[in-house]
């Protein structure tokens, strides 16, 4: 039998709503110009928010290159000519360079002791203070009530 009049139209509705996303998304893959517009300004957002990472924390971009670039170093293996040419002086520029990470290691660890140790001693006092102040204010209280009784 017939199928119901408002039924088709949702039909017809739902067929259209999918027949233009089909065809919104071959239009989008058609259009090589928009997309390459796309993954630039994807590229250039990446590039913003790398630049706000290193002005908001240049010491650390600093620190982390200088790793990145140590290790990769250590990773490629050296050459016969290097062996040859560079040998002694790139073990004693391997050697202090380590020693170096070592102590910018151990300098980072101390550094954040200290600030972990200097923040607990501002909570510390910080509760101290807002203890106290509870405690008159507690105090105050009491001998309001006392004095209206």
């Amino acid at each position: 039998m017939g199928e119901d009049p408002d039924r088709i139209r949702q039909d017809i509705e739902a067929t259209r709503n999918e027949m233009g996303d089909t065809v919104d998304a071959l239009t989008y893959k058609a259009d090589v110009k928009s997309r390459a517009k796309d993954s630039l300004m994807g590229t250039k957002d990446g590039a913003r928010r790398a630049a706000g990472v290193a002005q908001e924390n240049p010491l650390g971009l600093a620190i982390g290159s200088v790793a990145v670039g140590f290790i990769a170093g250590l990773l490629i293996p050296a050459s016969r000519v290097e062996d040859r040419k560079l040998g002694p002086v790139a073990d004693d520029v391997k050697a202090k360079a380590k020693e170096t990470g070592q102590e910018a290691l151990e300098r980072g660890q101390q550094v954040a002791q200290e600030a972990a140790e200097s923040a607990r001693d501002t909570v510390q006092e910080k509760g101290r203070e807002h203890g106290e102040a509870l405690a008159s204010s507690a105090q105050d209280n009491m001998q309001q009530a006392a004095s209206n009784a």
